[in-house]
């Protein structure tokens, strides 16, 4: 692959206006994006620099709207959106990919592996949804990912050829505080968090490998601390950030720069091993420093 055909480009702007085909089409240098990753602000009054996670509803889920329709228009057929949400919301984001024009394949359960959210009234809160969903009824790109996990207590075989990634995906934990909390999220001297909401590197290869192939052009129209960048720089794919905080620009500059050991990739081989492509869609050479 030719060394000019990759970067990994981070735009401080808003998402709409860098979405307008003309500018997106010069940033990405007229490539179409083939994958985009979609987690916005979930508009729960979090307090962010530049941007009002308090909005009225309707106002929320309108802009909302017009970012999933830029993002059709600038991908190419059969590419995908994988649009990660809160629970409650999801009647919104299935109707929002319906009135924009995408196809949905999956509504994916991301159920997390510390305690559920806790209520007098309903069962605890442990999951949020990502939906992934096409430009067309067939993806441009599948691969059916093979997982490794341990052999359950009440399984009676071991799988010596792994099994099959489905639409429930436990295996994989948030970035959160306390008992769990390890060395990924991206923190300060103090121990603060210097994006309020990350998301996890191994959540990010899971998309990546399983809708693109090496070249391809990711996009994340919401940058934050820029997970999809760091992801797609070490498979090979070029990449393209968008985010409004001048400071969440940096961070992501300094995190794709300066590569830190708890955002490589390469512990997740193993885990994968089994997946029939693997040596396509995760190239040798792609490595963790590249």
């Amino acid at each position: 692959m030719k060394a000019n055909n990759m970067f990994a480009k981070i735009i401080q702007q808003d998402c709409l206006i860098a979405l307008e085909p003309a500018a997106f089409a010069k940033a990405s240098g007229d490539r179409e994006a083939a994958l985009t990753f979609f987690d916005p602000p979930f508009n729960q009054g979090k307090d962010y620099a530049h941007f009002n996670d308090s909005l009225p509803q309707e106002h929320y889920w309108h802009w909302i709207e017009q970012v999933c329709r830029a993002v059709i228009n600038v991908t190419a057929a059969g590419g995908a959106i994988y649009f990660m949400q809160r629970e409650k919301n999801t009647e919104q984001v299935l109707r929002v990919l319906r009135e924009t024009g995408w196809t949905l394949q999956n509504l994916i359960i991301w159920s997390k592996r510390t305690s559920a959210v806790p209520s007098t009234l309903r069962y605890g809160k442990q999951y949020q949804i990502i939906a992934f969903a096409t430009v067309g009824k067939r993806p441009r790109v599948f691969n059916k990912l093979r997982i490794n996990p341990p052999k359950l207590p009440q399984h009676k075989l071991e799988r010596p050829t792994g099994l099959y990634v489905t639409d429930c995906w436990n295996d994989i934990r948030e970035l959160t505080a306390g008992y769990f909390a390890g060395d990924e999220a991206l923190r300060d001297d103090a121990g603060r968090r210097l994006h309020e909401q990350q998301s996890p590197i191994a959540l990010l290869a899971r998309i990546i490998l399983s809708s693109s192939r090496p070249g391809d052009l990711v996009l994340e129209p919401c940058a934050g601390s820029g997970p999809a960048l760091v992801v797609a720089k070490q498979l090979a794919r070029p990449s393209l950030g968008i985010e409004l905080d001048s400071n969440h620009c940096d961070l992501i500059r300094a995190r794709l720069a300066r590569p830190r050991k708890a955002d490589s990739i390469e512990p997740l081989q193993e885990y994968y091993r089994h997946t029939q492509n693997l040596d396509a869609i995760w190239p040798i050479s792609a490595n963790h420093s590249a």
